[in-house]
């Protein structure tokens, strides 16, 4: 009989993050589609984004994160246990994305995998990655959010190429001391609305043909209105179950970390939640929309910045297709 045993309290060791350097003001976007500066900045907060040049991929973005959350933790690349790659615009359907970082972390000892949930896909990456290292089997776990958005974008669709980006954050988990770390989540899904944020086709529904290279349908469709009734519930709401099982209010979030999608759903989730604007962290002006990467891009910046102290409780709260939600507190 395998004696109980308590599971390992286990927390973010570094942090990183890699924005391509190709910029896309909402300028730009004025002689691409009809569009404006002025309905841009009004209805979604977003001023500029970061797009990959030709020949830069998913992994290249998300290597880089990985190398500089690395350096951070003071681990090697080569040490890490385990890697998970969250995104929904991989380099290639098979292998992984996250198989691509390894080789090109010079990795040989991790498994390492994909996980797809939009741009809740790096909460639920954390999750899992922090259920794997508590049981003491395994280390240190790479958590990477990446997305080359721009690679799935209809430029022609003024709805939503005005809104994604591209870019990639990272966290190094692993054990931390007892009453730090990663304290509780909140998962939840919603697959009755996989119509509201889609990408039709090339998958094995509808197989790449010309008639769906035609119709466009390898481009990401979103309709906009139904999710952002859904998001503004949706993100005070996670935050608020994930809270519960820590004996934690709002009043103790020192930093809300929510995806960057529209500053209208992240006002709303600081209203509910009761917190100032200053606690809430906000880069959607200068990163746009990187989906699963929004949230650990937006780490890595007030971390480095100095601005998250020892003790400081963190909440981390994303959205995405499928319908997917999830939430994450951390006493850092």
């Amino acid at each position: 009989m395998v004696p109980n045993r308590r599971p390992r309290a286990i927390g973010i060791l570094g942090t990183g993050s890699h924005l391509p350097p190709r910029v896309l003001t909402n300028h730009d976007l004025e002689q691409m589609v009809d569009t404006t500066d002025e309905w841009i900045r009004s209805r979604t907060g977003i001023v500029e984004r970061h797009i990959v040049d030709d020949g830069v991929a998913c992994s290249d973005l998300a290597a880089e994160a990985g190398r500089r959350a690395c350096e951070a933790a003071g681990v090697d690349p080569r040490d890490i246990d385990l890697i998970i790659c969250a995104t929904f615009t991989p380099d290639t359907i098979c292998p992984s994305t996250a198989c691509h970082v390894q080789g090109k972390l010079g990795n040989s000892r991790a498994f390492a995998f994909d996980l797809e949930a939009a741009c809740s896909g790096f909460v639920y990456s954390l999750s899992v990655a922090w259920h794997f290292l508590e049981t003491g089997r395994y280390r240190h776990a790479l958590v990477i959010g990446s997305e080359a958005m721009s690679r799935f974008i209809d430029w022609e669709d003024r709805n939503t190429c005005v809104l994604f980006a591209d870019g990639a954050g990272a966290v190094v988990l692993g054990e931390v001391e007892e009453g730090r770390g990663i304290l509780s989540e909140h998962m939840g899904s919603d697959g009755s609305q996989t119509d509201l944020i889609i990408i039709p086709g090339c998958g094995s529904r509808k197989p790449a043909s010309p008639a769906v290279l035609e119709g466009r349908e390898q481009y990401l469709k979103m309709l906009g209105n139904e999710v952002f009734k859904f998001a503004v519930r949706i993100v005070g709401e996670a935050v608020e179950k994930a809270l519960e099982p820590t004996g934690l209010t709002q009043d103790d979030i020192d930093w809300l970390i929510p995806h960057q999608a529209n500053i209208r759903i992240i006002e709303a989730a600081g209203k509910r939640l009761n917190l100032p604007r200053e606690r809430v962290v906000v880069n959607l002006d200068r990163c746009g929309n990187t989906s699963a990467a929004t949230v650990p891009i937006a780490l890595d910046e007030i971390v480095r910045e100095g601005k998250v102290k020892e003790g400081d409780i963190l909440a981390f709260v994303a959205f995405g297709g499928g319908l997917t939600w999830g939430a994450n507190i951390i006493r850092w």
